[in-house]
């Protein structure tokens, strides 16, 4: 689109998440006037650390805001699968690109603050639920539940895997519960019994359960996060310590340590859904990215990057396509098969079974090196 037309769009983001934050800075930087739109009061993201993979920090160097989440995170080499006893499975480097070969381990809650820290003041409106949206074709109305309306050009769903935008408009579909649960706990690296001694990310694995060990070098902390089978699909489950430490029984005594000492006040526990694929991200005046477009199990560790990678293609679709309709069709027919393709491979899980499903006739006896997980 040419910039003329650009500086005229007004765009109206739902919700201020990974995606939604990224998106606005990368659309305002085409010279739109963005507004995003938030339900929550204030901003607090809970939960633990996510792992930033080279791509998606190459689109922050693009966008200016490099240095402001490379400050707040630590820099990976690599990445290692190991058994519940921590013997080697695979161990990869991750896939560079153009010179960015560092996964940034960050916390939620870091990533979040430092995206919303590089949009221009009055910007994010909180308490802002949406309650509906009314496609005009050219032009949609938002109504939100305090009974304000917003009319723009486009309107940027990114509400997340519950999404008012999807559900109005693209798919009633519910999400589909994993038959996982995910607890996860931020403790000091020197309640880690010696496991954390660089920046990279590790994984154990053994009968239905995952465990991960993340550092947050920056905050002299690691992310301890543990995904296990569990028929119960409340949307955030009760658990107790016995029933925790029942996840990691057999693992390595150092993790089942770790497990004892939790505080589970500071457990964040949910059980684990996704979306099936959503057949139309679009008309000609709405988009949805990241979950609400796409949800994703985590075992890939893509739900994040899926959300920034969908923002800059989606600014790199405005200027490039000719209008309005037409970049959002090219939007699509870029992402989709990507997303589609992560979302049937997080659901595949990590076994020692199940790994060669992900690197198709790689299964790697201990010790030796396969694939890394795609970007």
């Amino acid at each position: 689109m040419q910039s003329s037309d650009l500086k005229k769009l007004k765009i109206a983001v739902v919700g201020a998440g990974y995606g939604g934050a990224a998106a606005a800075k990368a659309l305002s930087l085409l010279g739109a006037h963005v507004d995003i739109y938030e339900q929550a009061s204030r901003i607090r993201e809970v939960g633990a650390g996510i792992g930033l993979r080279p791509s998606t920090m190459n689109r922050f160097r693009e966008w200016g805001t490099f240095d402001a989440i490379a400050g707040v995170s630590s820099p990976s080499e690599y990445f290692e699968i190991l058994t519940d006893g921590a013997d080697p499975l695979m161990k990869e480097a991750w896939p560079a690109d153009r010179g960015q070969n560092h996964t940034h381990l960050i916390h939620r809650g870091d990533f979040i603050d430092a995206l919303l820290g590089v949009l221009p003041e009055g910007m994010v409106h909180l308490g802002h639920r949406l309650e509906s949206i009314e496609d005009k074709g050219e032009r949609s109305v938002l109504t939100f539940a305090d009974g304000t309306t917003v009319e723009a050009d486009l309107v940027v769903g990114a509400d997340g895997i519950k999404s008012v935008v999807r559900r109005e408009l693209f798919s009633d579909k519910e999400p589909v519960f994993s038959g996982e649960h995910a607890y996860r706990a931020v403790i000091s690296v020197d309640d880690a019994h010696g496991m954390v001694t660089d920046d990279n990310l590790r994984m154990y694995i053994g009968r239905g359960t995952k465990v991960y060990l993340l550092p947050l070098r920056h905050r002299g902390q690691v992310s301890f996060d543990i995904t296990a089978l569990c028929p119960d699909g409340t949307w955030a489950p009760e658990v107790t310590k016995d029933d925790l430490l029942a996840t990691v029984e057999g693992f390595d005594a150092r993790l089942v340590s770790i497990t004892r000492d939790l505080d589970m006040d500071t457990v964040n526990v949910r059980a684990v859904y996704d979306i099936d694929p959503v057949d139309t991200w679009h008309s000609d005046s709405v988009v949805l990215i990241g979950d609400a477009a796409h949800s994703m199990l985590h075992h890939q560790g893509q739900g994040a990057n899926s959300a920034i990678e969908d923002a800059g293609a989606l600014a790199d679709a405005l200027r490039y396509a000719d209008s309005l309709p037409a970049a959002l069709a090219r939007f699509q027919a870029v992402r989709k098969p990507v997303t589609d393709e992560l979302q049937r491979v997080s659901r595949q899980g990590w076994t020692e079974d199940e790994i060669d499903e992900v690197f198709p006739g790689q299964k790697p006896s201990a010790g030796s090196r396969a694939t890394a997980p795609k970007e």
